[in-house]
């Protein structure tokens, strides 16, 4: 499977399983679901591996919001590109919670949604769309690098004015 890495703007290999809840976890990587998380939490963070959580657009960090940094991923599933929740999910997890792992966007991603993606502090695209991965493979993805609003991604100020802002 293939992750797309917004800071080296290229397709690579991914290291990370998703194994259902009943299945046995493997050695490296594994993202789990929040329910799995819940029930077999001391098992897991006890596990000399990373650990990475999946959350589908509708969960909460509800419960587990102190363990939040105890994950080096967290992916958020798209079910449908008109479901915006997995968006504020990135939010919170960055501004509110301090999140400082990867976030990945999973699922039905298309192109043009992948610009406030990365607003909202998604660093890593795994789309199924199959346009949004040509686009992505072919480097034909315009982006907005000037934004009047901040964001959760770092910005800084250009010119003196705050309300001009661009990536830093």
């Amino acid at each position: 499977m293939t992750v797309y890495d917004v800071k080296r703007r290229a397709f690579g290999e991914d290291a990370w399983s998703f194994p259902a809840d009943d299945e046995a976890l493997p050695q490296g990587p594994a993202a789990i679901t929040k329910a799995r998380f819940l029930r077999d939490r001391e098992t897991l963070l006890a596990r000399n591996a990373p650990l990475g959580l999946v959350l589908v657009a509708g969960e909460t960090f509800d419960g587990i919001e102190n363990d939040l940094n105890r994950f080096d991923l967290i992916a958020l599933k798209f079910l449908r590109y008109a479901d915006g929740r997995p968006y504020s999910l990135a939010r919170l997890a960055r501004e509110r919670h301090g999140f400082k792992g990867k976030l990945r966007a999973i699922g039905d991603v298309l192109r043009d949604q992948i610009t406030l993606m990365l607003r909202a502090g998604f660093d890593a695209l795994q789309p199924t769309h199959e346009g949004t991965i040509a686009a992505l493979r072919d480097g034909k993805i315009v982006t907005v690098d000037h934004y009047f609003q901040p964001a959760t991604r770092e910005e800084r100020e250009e010119g003196g004015y705050a309300w001009r802002r661009r990536p830093a």
